[in-house]
């Protein structure tokens, strides 16, 4: 019986020695998949972007190099190009590098839940930024309801209450959403602005540009535009201006560098954006989600940040980003 004894305490020991040698291996190996942070330590984090062109995203990128080379963590920026298949892929690409953290813009909010859903599974804590996304651990975005509010708030009180407007819209995320659902807010309360078109645009001034294009030519008594972006709005600044037309106020979102050119510009028709801070927004995300990975979840799932409405009165006090 003691030998029988003895065997089975050698046993239990070698078995116990691999199982540490294993999990010295796989600490130390990203190839297979899986978050690297199990320590609770961020050392890699993936920073997903709907557009880098976008100069919005660019600087949530410049933030996001500057914090990695100050605090030492390994981060890897991807463009999604507003390409939902192509955030699949990376964020798969992401899985097999073994991120700790991944900062996702998406592209599509609902769209990319199974790719989040994969993420999370291989134990990577998934932050959204920007706009949420469906079953990310934690959200970071600019109060969007009320980005919304105070743009068409400044649009209303520039048409004097009385006007025809055309509304462009955005991409399937919450952002863009959110700010058309604070624009309908303050609309309920002003009758006398009616919207005699309104169309989704990608978040560009591409489709800014084409959309406005086609309602003037379809309305000829229009006397605003309420934009859900200033790259949407600054489209349809060009349209108005390409169109001939006069007497058309616009508004858009986030107080971009574009959009303090053309506020400072006393021939532009744009005369309002609600201003966001990109960067700050990325740095927020990822002290959040350095928090989660050290096993301290926000109160909040949702963590926003107040806008704040930037005119052609008060742009030279503007900061910028």
């Amino acid at each position: 019986m003691k030998s029988i004894s003895r065997a089975r305490t050698t046993s239990t020991a070698l078995i116990i020695l691999g199982a540490v040698a294993l999990s010295g291996c796989s600490n130390g190996d990203t190839s297979t998949g899986g978050g690297g942070g199990g320590d609770g330590e961020v050392e890699k984090v993936g920073l997903m972007l709907q557009d880098i062109s976008n100069p919005f995203f660019a600087s949530m990128q410049d933030s996001m190099e500057a914090a990695a080379e100050e605090q030492g963590f390994d981060l890897n920026v991807q463009d999604g190009r507003q390409d939902l298949a192509a955030q699949n892929d990376q964020i798969d690409a992401f899985i097999q590098q073994g991120m700790d953290l991944i900062l996702l813009n998406a592209v599509d909010s609902s769209g990319i839940a199974s790719a989040v859903a994969r993420a999370e599974a291989a134990g990577i804590t998934v932050v959204a930024v920007d706009v949420d996304a469906e079953g990310a651990a934690a959200a970071v975005t600019t109060d969007n309801v009320e980005a919304g509010r105070q743009s068409c708030q400044a649009l209303v009180d520039a048409l004097g209450g009385q006007g025809n407007i055309f509304m462009i819209e955005g991409t399937p995320t919450t952002a863009p959403q959110d700010r058309v659902k604070g624009c309908e807010e303050v609309l309920a309360e002003n009758p006398g602005i009616t919207v005699v078109a309104r169309q989704a645009g990608n978040n560009d001034r591409a489709s800014g540009l084409a959309l406005t294009t086609d309602m003037l030519t379809a309305n000829q008594d229009v006397q605003g535009i309420f934009a859900i972006n200033d790259p949407e709005a600054l489209g349809a600044d060009l349209a108005v201006a390409q169109a001939g037309r006069s007497g058309v106020t616009i508004v858009g979102v986030d107080g971009s560098p574009e959009a303090v050119n053309a506020l400072e510009d006393p021939a532009s028709n744009f005369v309002a954006s609600a201003a966001q801070d990109p960067g700050g927004m990325a740095l927020e995300a990822l002290e959040v989600g350095k928090d989660i990975v050290a096993g301290d979840a926000p109160a909040e799932r949702v963590t926003l940040l107040e806008p704040s409405l930037v005119t052609k009165d008060n742009v030279s006090s503007y900061e910028g980003w």
